[in-house]
């Protein structure tokens, strides 16, 4: 049995729901891509009372007793977050966090590996199953949505990120986005979105996105997702603000990257962070640098990150037999 185990998940990409209209009895459904950075990091051990510490400890602490009681009751733990995906930024922070403690506990208690259970334990994914396949295997994932009788939106289809391409990440670390009870309320306020609305979207996956990621046929794959961005994005607009965007400064940058050469600008979730996707290093590094100033200027932060093609890491540490 494990002494001590760490668990290292990464931030995603919600590229965007593709159907809340709901009429052929599945809804939401979504696109979504690992990235190779901000990430989570954290490590568990037993111990005689419970003690977590680090980034996040609030939230993790409450966690970590719900895994506790389903998975290992009676047990205690120490708990060290290392790192956190900043919270509410649009990364999927909690749910990384939870299947990050609750994939410490199932290896350090010697139990099956089991993501898409751990979500429908730890209370996630009530609209979207990305964050449990990304979890597992990292990559482009496609989930197909939640029926009446599912637990976790299952994934149906995965694919590799081409290694060469980048993602340009644009935060603004003054603003959040919608969450909690304010995110529920707009999910129930929203009314259904049209078909032809949630047709188009699953034809811009199906047909568009996925086949230019086969074919790594960047113009293609910008295409689509800078499509399916401005569907979603009016449906969401009356909650926020009246935009495509949570931050008008995020918007912006999103637009002036997009001059510059980038493609499938959008917003991953409710924001605040904002991406757009160029053929390389080189050229990210090149439209990065035409563009910083007046994102500093705006209090903004542009990142490069990479497709991340694997899941969470997980790492246990056993104990020698005297």
């Amino acid at each position: 049995m494990a002494a001590k185990v760490s668990v290292a998940a990464t931030a995603r990409l919600h590229l965007g729901f593709f159907d809340m209209n709901g009429g052929l009895g599945r809804k939401f459904g979504g696109l979504g891509l690992s990235l190779d950075a901000p990430a989570t990091r954290l490590t568990l051990t037993r111990a005689t009372a419970n003690d977590v510490e680090g980034p996040e400890s609030d939230r993790a602490a409450v966690l970590l007793e719900k895994a506790q009681a389903a998975l290992a009751p009676g047990s205690a733990h120490a708990l060290t977050i290392h790192e956190a995906i900043p919270a509410h930024s649009g990364f999927g922070s909690g749910t990384q966090l939870a299947l990050a403690i609750a994939a410490a506990l199932r290896r350090l208690e010697d139990l099956p590996h089991d993501a898409a259970a751990d979500a429908a334990l730890m209370s996630r994914g009530a609209r979207s199953g990305l964050g449990a396949g990304l979890f597992v295997t990292g990559g482009l994932v496609v989930d197909g949505g939640r029926g009446p009788n599912t637990r976790t939106p299952p994934v149906i289809a995965r694919a590799e990120f081409p290694e060469e391409w980048r993602a340009l990440v644009v935060s603004d670390p003054t603003d959040v986005g919608l969450h909690g009870a304010d995110e529920k309320e707009a999910f129930v306020a929203l009314p259904p979105s049209s078909e032809a609305e949630s047709g188009e979207l699953c034809r811009l996956v199906l047909m568009q996105a996925l086949p230019a990621l086969a074919e790594r046929d960047l113009a293609a794959f910008g295409a689509a997702i800078g499509r399916i961005q401005e569907i979603v994005g009016d449906y969401f607009a009356p909650k926020q603000g009246g935009r495509r965007f949570t931050s008008a400064k995020v918007e912006g940058a999103i637009g002036r990257l997009i001059r510059e050469g980038a493609t499938g600008g959008g917003q991953t979730s409710w924001g605040p962070t904002g991406f757009a996707f160029v053929e390389s290093e080189t050229a990210a590094r090149a439209i990065v640098a035409r563009v910083e100033a007046q994102a500093r200027a705006d209090g903004l932060e542009i990142a490069i990150r990479k497709g991340l093609n694997r899941g969470a890491k997980i790492d246990a540490v056993y104990a020698e037999i005297a």
